[in-house]
């Protein structure tokens, strides 16, 4: 944003020079030379304006310069053979004498090339989405492959996980909250529904104990988007600032994960990853469960392991309320989850209904 600054304030003094000097060698009356300075400071201002109300994006300064400076200065030498057909056609008395140009059109042709460099470096400093549409290979964002920033999404900080995986050191990239989500994440808390606002609550939260963490690097910006993109809804949102800052989107979402895969935008599932994260149990291996219910063949009882899986053991509607080890005889995964089948100790294995 500094640079920015200093880009403009090099583009008034620069063209209040170019006022002075076409003041003093220009052949102008003595009376109209303030005024010719004064429009050089309005004409400076008036560019500042239309630049000011270009949609800011980021990008490499070093590069965008250059770059810009590149762009501008061939730009202006096409202007510049442009305007000496035109001076020579309708204007011959200003036509160039011994190869030089006369005073008022060369210090045209400094003014023309001043503004043409500062609004291509201004163009390059606000986008890059298209450069490399435009000049194939010449990209000014560094291609980070390891930390990519995460952006999370409003369904999987309403669903809390995050901030506990956070806590185990596991993610050390950017997190990153863009503010449409945040206004969403209110939005839900603000809700007459009561279940509505107990989520959002839950989320805004969840939130909170990640900013209080203070291993973290979270950041809730602002987002300049087009007509077109604000329009979308936040889930398009998300995937349009994923895109640009070459990141992933962390999400329970499933119809989000499946337009994501269109766009080419990596998800992180939480639901997928506490799957991966489930120990693996193998049939033969011994464990304890505890039994708290009935289960639905005569003799079965049901028990819980800490993540949730479901333990059928045979023969073990007798034991509710104690905590038996079990030999494990089959694992089936199903579309609801996992299930392990064990029986205890010495108990034959009983053929189950198909």
């Amino acid at each position: 944003m500094l640079l920015q600054y200093f880009l403009r304030g090099f583009l008034v003094v620069a063209l209040m020079a170019v006022g002075m000097t076409y003041a003093e060698k220009g052949g102008v009356l003595d009376e109209h030379k303030v005024f010719l300075i004064l429009g050089a400071v309005f004409l400076s201002g008036l560019v500042i304006i239309v630049d000011a109300n270009i949609p800011k994006k980021s990008l490499q300064a070093l590069s965008g310069i250059f770059f810009g400076l590149t762009a501008g200065l061939l730009i202006t030498y096409g202007l510049a053979l442009v305007l000496d057909l035109l001076v020579s056609s309708f204007v011959p008395e200003l036509s160039p004498i011994d190869g030089r140009d006369q005073p008022s059109v060369a210090i045209t042709k400094v003014m023309v090339g001043i503004i043409c460099c500062y609004f291509c470096v201004s163009f390059i400093l606000q986008t890059k989405d298209d450069v490399r549409f435009v000049i194939p290979y010449v990209e000014f964002a560094k291609q980070v492959k390891g930390q990519r920033p995460i952006i999370l999404d409003t369904s999987v900080i309403i669903d809390g996980r995050i901030a506990d995986i956070c806590e185990t050191g596991l993610i050390d990239q950017r997190l990153i909250v863009p503010r449409f989500v945040l206004r969403e994440l209110q939005a839900v808390a603000d809700s007459n529904d009561r279940l509505k606002r107990t989520r959002g609550r839950r989320g805004l939260d969840v939130l909170n104990k990640l900013q209080s963490n203070t291993s973290l690097d979270i950041e809730i910006p602002d987002f300049d988007l087009d007509q077109r993109e604000a329009a979308e809804g936040v889930d398009l949102q998300l995937l349009t600032v994923a895109q640009r800052l070459n990141g992933r989107v962390a999400t329970n979402d499933y119809n989000l994960n499946k337009v994501a895969q269109l766009r080419g935008v990596k998800i992180i599932n939480i639901n997928d990853l506490a799957g991966a994260l489930k120990p693996v149990v193998l049939p033969g291996e011994a464990m304890n469960v505890k039994v708290i219910k009935a289960g639905e063949e005569p003799g079965q009882g049901v028990g819980y392991l800490d993540d949730g899986t479901m333990v059928v053991v045979e023969q073990g509607r007798g034991r509710i309320g104690e905590t038996v080890e079990i030999n494990v005889t089959s694992v089936l995964q199903t579309s609801a989850g996992r299930m392990i089948f064990g029986r205890l100790e010495g108990v034959p294995a009983v053929p189950r209904r198909r």
